[in-house]
Order: C-alpha cells, then structure tokens, then sequence
C-alpha cells in the first residue's frame, strides 16, 4: 500500500523547470523491490494549489498544497525562473518558508540545481556544506557566508539535506538517495530503465572540459574499459596511459578533461562499487572482497569504504541484507 511506502514530496514554485519534476517523479518511481514492489510514492504539491506556470510556454496543475509535506519522508525542491533572477536571490517567499515549516524534522530535504537557494534561504544549510550551479555559485556563497560552498562537486549529502549542481546532476543525486535507501542494485535497475550512469561520485568535478571527446582526439575511454576488468589486480598509470596510447602526463590530463576525476580517484570509486555490489549480492568475507575488487586488504577496503559512505563495510552489508546473511568477514 502507497501508505507503507517511503513518501517523496516535491515542492513546486511558479516557474519551475519541468524537467526537474519529471526527474523526480520518473526516478524514484521506477524503484521496485525485487518482487516488484514500487518502493516509493511520489507526489507534487505547491505553497497555492492550481495552475501553476513553469519556465516553458505551458503550466501544469497541481491538486496537492503545503498540507502534502505533513507526511513527507523526503521532501525535494526543484529550481525555479526565480532562482535566476539576481533581484529574486537571497529572499524566501512567505508561503514556501510556512510550507517548509511543515517538514517533518525526521525527513530528508533536497535541492536540484538552484533550488539550494531556497533551503539555504530557508536556514536548512546553515553550517552545512552544499553546492549549486557552478555559474551561481560565488553569488551562493557571497549572499550565505554561514554555508559552506563546493563549487567542484555534483552533489553533497550532509546530515540529511542534500544538494546537487544543476539538472543532469539531480539524476545523480535522486540515484545517489534510492542507492543509500535500497542499495546499489536497486538504484542500477533504475539507471538501467532510464539509459544513465548508474553511479557519478558526488566529488565529481561538475564541470568537464571535454564531456565528449572530439572525434579527431584519442580518448582515456580504453583504458578506463581495460581497468574496469581489471579491478582486481594493481594498476598502475604507465599501463593505462600505454592502453590509450599516451604519455603519463598526456592521459593524467585528458583523464581529468574527460572523466572529471584524475585515474586513481576514479579507480577507487569503480572498486569501492565493486565491493558495495558484493557485499550486497554475496556472502563472501570482507578480506575476500578486498581482494576481488582491488584493495588488498580488508583493512584498506575499511579505509576507502568509510571515506566514501560513511560506513564500514560490515554496517553496509547489515544494511541491505540483514544480519543473518551468512558471513561478514
């Protein structure tokens, strides 16, 4: 029943992006159990119920006011024309603060692209790190001295409220919650049903010189294949720079123009999610994935594991497969 499920509310204001709604509602809403439950119910509300414009030349309808955040698990603001207006920065209208106001404090709140203005005018960032569009950013931080800002990054999760850095990143960071919810082979059936990365690190510089490669330049593109299947054994940058036919110096640099991430932090995030699939889908001990996805040593998987969720990796298998699932090194 819609009741069990957890409740994803998104707070629309006039002007919205659709794009934005429809990220929400088609992501989480593509989440199912492995017997094919849908594991959340998505709604939209706004602070005044009707017609409400969006950035567009059309508007959409919507039924539900402030009173659907009462029961909100997951509250999410998506950007609004507003947000790109510098006389409309750093103000909060009354009625989106008194719909705010309602939000359990037990529920997680997120923002896409510039909707971080509003949490932050809202004094949910206070003291919280955060991010926004990367072209808004020194705004962000001039008019919220007391947030810490991350110009560099796709998204950040802190404390339970969320940011990301515009609207191909709200796919990441919609993943990243389902993935945090439900693990990692939920939130890849979803990327899979949607045809999009499964897993962008958060750290992820959110501007990339070279997102596509020009047809007439070499691409890292082999390489990151060749590592892929090679996780499990060291790897070092002279044999991936041989794999794209480039020089050390050349392939750190195209890496990064490409990747967004230099080769060794992108290693490690493929291996950190190689061991988060097998600590969800095996009962293999901990040292043994260490082992198969390329740390070693059970301790350096602890290490690497902590750094990127927070986590040990015997806390995370507990997680999503429960205590009784058989060996947890």
């Amino acid at each position: 029943m819609a009741e069990d499920r957890h409740r994803v509310v998104v707070l629309v204001r006039p002007g919205l992006l659709p794009m934005e709604l429809g990220i929400v509602h088609r992501l989480f809403g593509q989440a199912v159990s492995a017997t094919g439950t849908h594991l959340y119910e998505v709604v939209t509300c706004t602070p005044r119920p009707g017609v409400v414009p969006t950035d567009t030349d059309f508007t959409i309808n919507v039924a539900l006011g402030p009173e659907a955040l009462d029961r909100a698990d997951t509250v999410v603001v998506p950007a609004a024309q507003e947000d790109y207006e510098p006389q409309e920065r750093g103000r909060i209208d009354t009625d989106v603060s008194e719909a705010l106001a309602r939000v359990p404090g037990t529920a997680r709140v997120a923002s896409i692209c510039t909707g971080s203005f509003v949490l932050a005018a809202a004094g949910l960032l206070t003291g919280r790190r955060a991010t926004t569009h990367w072209k808004s950013c020194a705004e962000f931080r001039s008019l919220y001295p007391e947030v810490e800002v991350d110009a560099d990054v796709l998204y950040t999760d802190d404390r339970g409220v969320l940011t990301s850095a515009g609207v191909a990143s709200g796919i990441d960071l919609c993943l990243h919650m389902i993935r945090t919810d439900h693990g990692a082979e939920v939130a890849n059936a979803v990327a899979r049903g949607t045809v999009v990365p499964p897993h962008r690190e958060g750290g992820q510089a959110q501007y990339i010189e070279s997102p596509v490669t020009p047809p007439e330049q070499c691409s890292t593109g082999p390489a990151r294949e060749f590592a892929l299947t090679h996780l499990h054994r060291p790897l070092q940058l002279a044999e991936l720079a041989d794999r794209a036919s480039m020089s050390v110096r050349t392939f750190n640099r195209r890496f990064r123009q490409e990747a967004g991430l230099t080769p060794m932090q992108w290693i490690i995030q493929q291996r950190v999610d190689r061991a988060r699939r097998l600590l969800e889908g095996t009962d293999l001990p901990v040292d043994r994935i260490a082992a198969d996805s390329g740390f070693g040593t059970g301790s350096a998987l602890r290490q690497h594991f902590h750094a990127a969720l927070g986590v040990s990796p015997r806390a995370y298998r507990r997680t999503f497969r429960g205590a009784g699932s058989g060996p947890i090194g």
